[in-house]
Formats: structure tokens, sequence, C-alpha cells
């Protein structure tokens, strides 16, 4: 059987996504670029397993906001609220599963400079223009807003500032960009946060889906 992809070589390797076998060759390079991987495919596994093993540092010049400072201590002294982030993404996810770590990042990217300018007195919005990208915004602001009105019913709760917010979802976009492997159509990162921050068995059932317009 010959490869359907290139036409050329054998095809001896089963592709969940295709439905049929490919060959090693196109699976290594089609893999999150024309082919839509499935997440529990096991070449898809093995390939991120790999590229974790053996990333390098971001370099410096693809670190956001690279004069920013975000200590460790300050970012594990917010711990729960980095969690209800990636919960809201996570959760996000489970709705459209055609999100990947492009449209993830574009999100937190334009939400920590929305909030980075607020911080400075300026009323600044610009949501992604990818349609999925720009609902996970709403989607996550709206989740914020939440936390702010609950620091607001909690007379002793220290109310975090807009810049605040801002350096946190620095710090998200970061871990985002040191975790995705740049492919069109990469989940790295989103597998990286169901990792780190599993749902319970119930949130992971199929929900109605978002319409997105």
């Amino acid at each position: 059987m010959i490869c359907p992809i290139c036409g050329k070589r054998p095809a001896k390797r089963f592709c969940p996504a295709k439905g049929e076998k490919i060959c090693p060759v196109c699976c290594g390079r089609e893999r999150e670029v024309t082919i839509d991987c499935v997440p529990d495919c096991p070449h898809l596994i093995a390939a991120h397993r790999y590229e974790s093993e053996h990333r390098k540092p971001l370099p410096a010049s693809d670190l956001p906001y690279p004069d920013l400072k975000v200590p460790v201590d300050f970012v594990y002294e917010h711990w729960p609220l980095v969690t209800g982030i990636a919960t809201a993404i996570l959760h996000f996810h489970i709705q459209n599963k055609e999100l990947a770590d492009g449209a993830v990042l574009s999100a937190i990217e334009a939400l920590a400079e929305t909030y980075r300018t607020l911080g400075t007195g300026i009323y600044y919005q610009r949501p992604p223009d990818l349609p999925v990208a720009r609902a996970l915004y709403g989607e996550i602001n709206q989740f914020l807003q939440e936390f702010r009105k609950e620091e607001a019913a909690h007379a002793g709760m220290a109310r975090l500032k807009d810049i605040d917010l801002s350096h946190l979802l620095v710090f998200l976009l970061r871990v985002g960009k040191q975790e995705t492997n740049g492919r069109p159509r990469s989940r790295a990162f989103l597998d990286f946060l169901r990792t780190r921050f599993p749902l319970p068995a119930e949130a992971t059932k199929e929900a109605p889906r978002i319409i997105i317009p």
C-alpha cells in the first residue's frame, strides 16, 4: 500500500486522524500541519514527549515582554488564579475542538496587553481577529471579571491590580511559548495544561458547543 499523502513511500503507520495508513515521513512532516492529529495518537504522544525532553530554552528574542520580570514568589502566591485561567481554557477547548495553541496564545497575549494598559489608566481592548481566539479571549476575560466580583464581595481580600493580572497572563504566555512546538495545529501547550491542571472526569464529557460567529 502506497502512502495516500505523498503517493511514493509505503504506508506503514496508521494515522487515527485520517483513518488510514500513511508513511512515517509524511507522519512526521505533516503532523499538526496539514493533519489535525487526535490527542491520543501514539505517534503524536511520542513526538510531544521527545520534543519536551529535547526542548531548548526560549530565545530572548522570542520572550514576550522581555523587560518584564515576573517573580516566582508572585506567581505561586496567586497560583489559584493561574489555575482558574488554565481551567477556563481547558473547559473552552472541550466545547471547541478546533482550538489550537496559536489561538490560545493569541487570546492570552491580547488580554495581557488589555490589562497592562488598564494598569496605566488607559482603556484599551483589542481582541484577536481569529473567531475562536476572540471567543476564548472573552471566556477568559469573563472568568477574570467574575474573580474580581468575588474579590469585591470579600472585605478582607486584597484586590489584585490590573497590572498584576497582566503579569500573571504574561507568565502563562511565556509558558505557552515554551511548550508549543509552533506547528499550525499544535496542541502541545493545551496538552501541557491538561497534564498540569487536570479537570474532574465529569468536566471532560462533551458539552454543547459554543457557537462562534
